[in-house]
């Protein structure tokens, strides 16, 4: 892979998608804490829009806020529309992020997501893509069942107003926009 120039407000997601699969994802830092950490990428490098039920969920170049929780199965996503509008919160299942420093993360992707669209009713994503991986021997069967019990807590946890943390709910494109000037350099 070629190497990719960091800066302490840039981060670096190695993202592993068994079998073979291996992304970089390099996002604007705007917010850390012990509990959470909060990246932006301003422009999605999707080729096609991500569809969920008959709904644009994310576009070409649509802007993500992205929560990253230390120790954790999953991240959050507040996903929008090319033109900035909110369409829903979507989660990946994965394993915990490991920081081999501030700027490198790396995780692997456990397949399975959940989807909680801005009107609401949370739904249970590519479980299928999960039992495949599962049965093709991608990932082992514990880590499969680790993900699938990970994907319907969450699940369980949205139904009952308990998911996603507030955090998710206060870190809005409009509050990211605060903390980044236009020429992309960050307001803190």
């Amino acid at each position: 892979m070629p190497a990719v120039a960091s800066t302490p407000d840039t981060v670096h997601i190695h993202y592993r998608r068994p079998p073979d699969r291996r992304d970089i994802y390099s996002q604007r830092l705007v917010h850390r804490d012990a509990d959470c950490i909060v990246t932006f990428m301003p422009r999605t490098p999707l080729d096609r829009p991500m569809i969920i039920d008959g709904m644009t969920a994310l576009e070409p170049g649509s802007p993500v806020v992205w929560f990253t929780f230390p120790g954790a199965w999953h991240d959050i996503g507040r996903f929008h529309t090319a033109d900035g509008r909110f369409t829903g919160i979507y989660s990946n299942v994965l394993t915990p992020v490991r920081f081999a420093d501030e700027a490198t993360w790396e995780t692997t992707d456990l397949f399975v997501d959940v989807w909680l669209p801005a009107p609401g009713g949370a739904v249970l994503l590519d479980e299928d893509e999960l039992d495949e991986a599962a049965t093709a021997g991608w990932i082992e069967l514990s880590l499969a069942d680790r993900a699938r019990a990970e994907a319907r807590r969450l699940v369980r946890l949205a139904w009952s107003g308990e998911w996603p943390p507030a955090i998710v709910r206060a870190w809005t494109l409009d509050r990211v926009n605060t903390v980044i000037e236009p020429d992309g350099e960050s307001a803190r």
